[in-house]
Protein backbone atom coordinates (compact mmCIF):
# COMPACT_ATOMS: atom_id res chain seq x y z
CA UNK A 1 0.00 0.00 0.00
CA UNK A 2 0.96 3.64 -0.35
CA UNK A 3 2.81 5.67 2.27
CA UNK A 4 1.07 8.73 3.74
CA UNK A 5 3.11 11.52 5.31
CA UNK A 6 1.09 13.43 7.94
CA UNK A 7 1.79 16.80 9.53
CA UNK A 8 -0.09 17.46 12.76
CA UNK A 9 -0.43 13.72 13.21
CA UNK A 10 -0.23 13.80 17.01
CA UNK A 11 -3.34 15.99 17.42
CA UNK A 12 -6.96 14.93 17.89
CA UNK A 13 -7.74 14.61 14.18
CA UNK A 14 -4.28 13.28 13.33
CA UNK A 15 -4.57 10.40 15.78
CA UNK A 16 -8.01 9.41 14.51
CA UNK A 17 -6.85 9.69 10.91
CA UNK A 18 -3.75 7.58 11.54
CA UNK A 19 -5.93 4.79 12.89
CA UNK A 20 -8.23 5.02 9.88
CA UNK A 21 -5.30 4.90 7.45
CA UNK A 22 -3.74 1.89 9.19
CA UNK A 23 -7.04 0.01 9.03
CA UNK A 24 -6.99 0.50 5.26
CA UNK A 25 -3.46 -0.88 5.04
CA UNK A 26 -1.55 2.37 4.46
CA UNK A 27 1.92 3.02 5.84
CA UNK A 28 2.00 6.23 7.88
CA UNK A 29 4.91 8.59 8.59
CA UNK A 30 4.13 11.26 11.19
CA UNK A 31 6.19 14.45 11.16
CA UNK A 32 6.88 15.70 14.68
CA UNK A 33 8.98 18.39 16.34
CA UNK A 34 9.98 16.06 19.15
CA UNK A 35 11.02 12.64 17.91
CA UNK A 36 12.63 11.62 21.21
CA UNK A 37 10.75 8.71 22.74
CA UNK A 38 8.57 8.18 19.70
CA UNK A 39 8.60 4.48 18.93
CA UNK A 40 7.69 3.10 15.53
CA UNK A 41 4.91 0.53 15.51
CA UNK A 42 3.61 -1.72 12.77
CA UNK A 43 2.65 0.58 9.92
CA UNK A 44 3.60 3.81 11.71
CA UNK A 45 6.92 5.63 11.93
CA UNK A 46 8.05 9.13 12.90
CA UNK A 47 10.24 11.71 11.21
CA UNK A 48 11.57 15.02 12.46
CA UNK A 49 10.72 18.49 11.26
CA UNK A 50 11.09 21.98 12.69
CA UNK A 51 8.90 24.61 11.10
CA UNK A 52 10.60 27.57 12.76
CA UNK A 53 14.01 26.41 11.55
CA UNK A 54 12.53 25.27 8.20
CA UNK A 55 14.09 21.82 8.60
CA UNK A 56 12.58 18.49 7.56
CA UNK A 57 13.69 14.88 7.23
CA UNK A 58 14.38 14.53 3.49
CA UNK A 59 13.92 10.76 3.62
CA UNK A 60 10.33 11.18 4.78
CA UNK A 61 9.53 13.31 1.72
CA UNK A 62 11.23 10.82 -0.56
CA UNK A 63 9.28 7.87 0.90
CA UNK A 64 5.85 9.50 0.70
CA UNK A 65 3.22 8.82 -1.93
CA UNK A 66 0.74 11.31 -0.45
CA UNK A 67 0.86 14.15 2.08
CA UNK A 68 -1.91 15.05 4.53
CA UNK A 69 -1.26 18.50 5.95
CA UNK A 70 -3.01 19.15 9.29
CA UNK A 71 -0.42 21.20 11.16
CA UNK A 72 -1.41 24.45 12.85
CA UNK A 73 -1.60 25.98 16.33
CA UNK A 74 -4.95 25.56 18.07
CA UNK A 75 -7.41 28.37 17.46
CA UNK A 76 -9.39 28.28 20.71
CA UNK A 77 -6.82 27.03 23.21
CA UNK A 78 -5.29 30.40 24.09
CA UNK A 79 -6.27 34.05 24.30
CA UNK A 80 -6.00 35.87 20.98
CA UNK A 81 -3.14 38.21 21.77
CA UNK A 82 -1.29 39.79 18.86
CA UNK A 83 1.54 37.31 19.37
CA UNK A 84 -0.75 34.29 19.44
CA UNK A 85 -2.63 35.45 16.34
CA UNK A 86 0.72 35.55 14.55
CA UNK A 87 1.47 32.04 15.82
CA UNK A 88 -1.88 30.76 14.53
CA UNK A 89 -1.18 32.20 11.08
CA UNK A 90 2.50 31.35 10.81
CA UNK A 91 2.14 27.80 12.12
CA UNK A 92 -0.01 27.18 9.06
CA UNK A 93 1.68 29.22 6.36
CA UNK A 94 5.26 28.44 7.40
CA UNK A 95 4.58 24.70 7.67
CA UNK A 96 3.16 24.83 4.14
CA UNK A 97 6.25 26.71 2.95
CA UNK A 98 8.48 24.03 4.45
CA UNK A 99 6.54 21.27 2.69
CA UNK A 100 6.57 23.08 -0.66
CA UNK A 101 10.31 23.75 -0.45
CA UNK A 102 10.98 20.11 0.50
CA UNK A 103 8.95 18.86 -2.47
CA UNK A 104 10.67 21.32 -4.77
CA UNK A 105 14.19 20.46 -3.65
CA UNK A 106 13.99 16.66 -3.29
CA UNK A 107 13.17 13.91 -5.73
CA UNK A 108 9.83 12.49 -4.64
CA UNK A 109 6.84 10.44 -5.74
CA UNK A 110 4.14 12.49 -4.01
CA UNK A 111 0.98 12.30 -6.12
CA UNK A 112 -1.33 14.50 -4.08
CA UNK A 113 -1.58 16.72 -1.02
CA UNK A 114 -4.73 16.92 1.07
CA UNK A 115 -4.55 20.03 3.21
CA UNK A 116 -6.74 20.99 6.12
CA UNK A 117 -8.49 24.34 6.07
CA UNK A 118 -11.55 25.51 8.00
CA UNK A 119 -14.99 27.03 7.60
CA UNK A 120 -13.53 30.03 9.40
CA UNK A 121 -12.97 31.01 5.74
CA UNK A 122 -16.60 32.20 5.74
CA UNK A 123 -18.12 35.05 7.70
CA UNK A 124 -21.40 35.11 9.57
CA UNK A 125 -24.74 34.19 8.03
CA UNK A 126 -26.68 37.02 6.43
CA UNK A 127 -30.22 37.70 7.61
CA UNK A 128 -31.57 35.80 4.62
CA UNK A 129 -29.53 32.66 5.17
CA UNK A 130 -27.91 31.17 2.08
CA UNK A 131 -25.54 28.32 2.95
CA UNK A 132 -21.92 29.17 2.25
CA UNK A 133 -20.37 27.37 -0.72
CA UNK A 134 -16.78 26.92 -1.81
CA UNK A 135 -17.01 29.74 -4.35
CA UNK A 136 -17.78 32.34 -1.67
CA UNK A 137 -14.97 34.79 -0.91
CA UNK A 138 -12.97 34.63 2.30
CA UNK A 139 -14.24 36.78 5.16
CA UNK A 140 -12.17 39.85 6.03
CA UNK A 141 -11.98 38.99 9.74
CA UNK A 142 -9.08 37.29 11.50
CA UNK A 143 -10.11 33.68 10.81
CA UNK A 144 -11.21 34.39 7.25
CA UNK A 145 -7.89 36.04 6.50
CA UNK A 146 -6.01 33.23 8.25
CA UNK A 147 -7.79 30.58 6.18
CA UNK A 148 -7.14 32.51 2.98
CA UNK A 149 -3.40 32.74 3.71
CA UNK A 150 -3.40 29.08 4.81
CA UNK A 151 -4.89 27.88 1.52
CA UNK A 152 -2.71 30.19 -0.56
CA UNK A 153 0.42 28.93 1.21
CA UNK A 154 -0.08 25.37 -0.06
CA UNK A 155 -1.35 26.35 -3.53
CA UNK A 156 2.19 26.23 -4.98
CA UNK A 157 1.90 22.43 -4.89
CA UNK A 158 -0.18 22.62 -8.08
CA UNK A 159 2.70 24.24 -9.98
CA UNK A 160 4.86 21.29 -8.84
CA UNK A 161 2.44 18.90 -10.55
CA UNK A 162 0.74 17.72 -7.36
CA UNK A 163 -3.01 17.24 -7.13
CA UNK A 164 -4.22 19.46 -4.29
CA UNK A 165 -7.37 19.07 -2.18
CA UNK A 166 -8.27 21.53 0.60
CA UNK A 167 -10.89 20.46 3.14
CA UNK A 168 -12.62 23.37 4.89
CA UNK A 169 -13.48 21.60 8.10
CA UNK A 170 -16.40 22.46 10.36
CA UNK A 171 -16.66 21.88 14.11
CA UNK A 172 -15.23 18.39 14.55
CA UNK A 173 -17.15 16.23 17.01
CA UNK A 174 -15.03 13.49 18.59
CA UNK A 175 -15.53 11.35 21.65
CA UNK A 176 -12.14 12.00 23.21
CA UNK A 177 -11.61 15.74 23.19
CA UNK A 178 -12.04 18.83 21.07
CA UNK A 179 -15.21 20.93 20.96
CA UNK A 180 -17.49 18.16 22.22
CA UNK A 181 -15.49 17.83 25.44
CA UNK A 182 -16.17 21.52 26.13
CA UNK A 183 -19.91 21.05 25.53
CA UNK A 184 -19.89 18.13 27.95
CA UNK A 185 -18.17 19.84 30.89
CA UNK A 186 -21.24 21.66 32.28
CA UNK A 187 -23.40 18.61 31.66
CA UNK A 188 -21.35 16.61 34.13
CA UNK A 189 -22.97 18.93 36.70
CA UNK A 190 -26.41 18.71 35.13
CA UNK A 191 -26.21 22.05 33.32
CA UNK A 192 -26.95 22.45 29.60
CA UNK A 193 -25.02 25.65 28.84
CA UNK A 194 -26.57 27.36 25.81
CA UNK A 195 -24.25 30.06 24.46
CA UNK A 196 -25.89 33.45 24.09
CA UNK A 197 -29.36 33.13 22.58
CA UNK A 198 -28.39 29.73 21.15
CA UNK A 199 -29.69 30.59 17.68
CA UNK A 200 -26.27 30.61 16.02
CA UNK A 201 -25.92 27.79 13.52
CA UNK A 202 -23.15 25.23 14.00
CA UNK A 203 -21.78 23.45 10.94
CA UNK A 204 -20.31 20.25 12.34
CA UNK A 205 -18.87 16.90 11.25
CA UNK A 206 -18.35 13.56 13.01
CA UNK A 207 -14.63 12.78 13.27
CA UNK A 208 -15.11 9.41 11.56
CA UNK A 209 -16.71 11.07 8.54
CA UNK A 210 -13.88 13.60 8.42
CA UNK A 211 -11.30 10.80 8.40
CA UNK A 212 -13.25 9.04 5.65
CA UNK A 213 -13.29 12.29 3.67
CA UNK A 214 -9.49 12.56 3.87
CA UNK A 215 -9.25 8.99 2.63
CA UNK A 216 -11.72 9.75 -0.15
CA UNK A 217 -9.65 12.74 -1.22
CA UNK A 218 -6.49 10.58 -1.32
CA UNK A 219 -8.09 7.79 -3.31
CA UNK A 220 -10.16 9.75 -5.84
CA UNK A 221 -8.03 11.43 -8.48
CA UNK A 222 -10.94 13.53 -9.74
CA UNK A 223 -11.02 15.53 -6.50
CA UNK A 224 -9.08 18.78 -6.52
CA UNK A 225 -9.60 22.24 -5.08
CA UNK A 226 -11.63 23.22 -2.01
CA UNK A 227 -14.43 21.22 -0.39
CA UNK A 228 -16.48 21.95 2.72
CA UNK A 229 -16.06 19.15 5.27
CA UNK A 230 -19.34 19.43 7.17
CA UNK A 231 -22.48 17.36 7.67
CA UNK A 232 -25.53 18.23 5.55
CA UNK A 233 -27.69 19.26 8.52
CA UNK A 234 -26.19 22.09 10.57
CA UNK A 235 -27.98 22.80 13.85
CA UNK A 236 -28.31 25.71 16.24
CA UNK A 237 -26.13 25.85 19.34
CA UNK A 238 -29.30 25.37 21.41
CA UNK A 239 -30.34 22.21 19.54
CA UNK A 240 -26.83 20.77 19.74
CA UNK A 241 -26.61 21.46 23.47
CA UNK A 242 -30.06 20.12 24.33
CA UNK A 243 -29.62 17.02 22.14
CA UNK A 244 -26.35 16.24 23.91
CA UNK A 245 -27.99 16.89 27.29
CA UNK A 246 -30.81 14.45 26.52
CA UNK A 247 -28.36 11.75 25.43
CA UNK A 248 -26.08 12.20 28.45
CA UNK A 249 -28.60 13.03 31.19
CA UNK A 250 -32.04 11.94 30.03
CA UNK A 251 -34.41 14.44 31.69
CA UNK A 252 -32.02 15.32 34.48
CA UNK A 253 -30.49 18.60 33.36
CA UNK A 254 -31.19 22.31 33.60
CA UNK A 255 -30.88 24.47 30.45
CA UNK A 256 -29.13 27.79 31.15
CA UNK A 257 -28.28 30.56 28.69
CA UNK A 258 -24.77 31.91 29.18
CA UNK A 259 -25.04 35.69 28.61
CA UNK A 260 -23.04 37.26 25.79
CA UNK A 261 -21.19 39.59 28.16
CA UNK A 262 -19.99 36.61 30.21
CA UNK A 263 -18.67 34.88 27.10
CA UNK A 264 -16.88 38.08 26.08
CA UNK A 265 -15.28 38.35 29.51
CA UNK A 266 -14.22 34.69 29.43
CA UNK A 267 -13.10 34.39 25.83
CA UNK A 268 -12.26 37.89 24.64
CA UNK A 269 -12.10 38.07 20.83
CA UNK A 270 -12.68 34.32 20.57
CA UNK A 271 -16.30 34.92 21.64
CA UNK A 272 -16.93 36.32 18.14
CA UNK A 273 -16.48 32.82 16.70
CA UNK A 274 -18.45 31.08 19.46
CA UNK A 275 -21.41 33.37 18.83
CA UNK A 276 -21.11 33.48 15.03
CA UNK A 277 -23.75 31.70 12.99
CA UNK A 278 -22.27 29.95 9.95
CA UNK A 279 -24.45 27.72 7.78
CA UNK A 280 -22.14 25.83 5.42
CA UNK A 281 -23.08 23.54 2.52
CA UNK A 282 -21.48 20.16 1.76
CA UNK A 283 -23.24 19.74 -1.60
CA UNK A 284 -20.00 19.88 -3.58
CA UNK A 285 -18.29 16.90 -1.87
CA UNK A 286 -21.56 14.93 -1.94
CA UNK A 287 -21.99 15.68 -5.65
CA UNK A 288 -18.56 14.11 -6.11
CA UNK A 289 -19.77 10.83 -4.64
CA UNK A 290 -18.95 11.12 -0.93
CA UNK A 291 -21.59 9.87 1.50
CA UNK A 292 -21.59 10.75 5.18
CA UNK A 293 -22.40 8.07 7.73
CA UNK A 294 -23.55 10.65 10.28
CA UNK A 295 -25.77 13.26 8.68
CA UNK A 296 -27.87 14.31 11.68
CA UNK A 297 -26.73 15.53 15.08
CA UNK A 298 -28.62 13.00 17.22
CA UNK A 299 -27.15 10.02 15.36
CA UNK A 300 -23.65 11.51 15.59
CA UNK A 301 -23.82 12.37 19.30
CA UNK A 302 -25.40 9.02 20.20
CA UNK A 303 -22.55 7.20 18.46
CA UNK A 304 -19.87 9.35 20.11
CA UNK A 305 -21.37 8.90 23.56
CA UNK A 306 -20.89 5.12 23.21
CA UNK A 307 -17.16 5.51 22.54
Amino acid sequence: MATILITGGTGLIGKALTKALLLQGYEVIILTRNITGRKATQGTSYAAWDVKKQQIDRAAIQQADYVIHLAGAGVVEKKWTGAYKNEIRESRTESSRLLIDALKNNNNNVKAIVSMSAIGWYGADAEAVKPFEETDAADSGFLGETCRLWEESIESAVALGKRLVKLRTGIVLAGNGGALAEFKKPLHFGVAAILGNGKQMVSWIHVDDLCRMFLYAIENEKLQGSYNAVAPKPVSNKILTLTLAKIMRGRFYIPIHVPVFVLKLMLGQRSIEVLKSATVSCKKIMANGFKLNYDDIETALTDLEKK
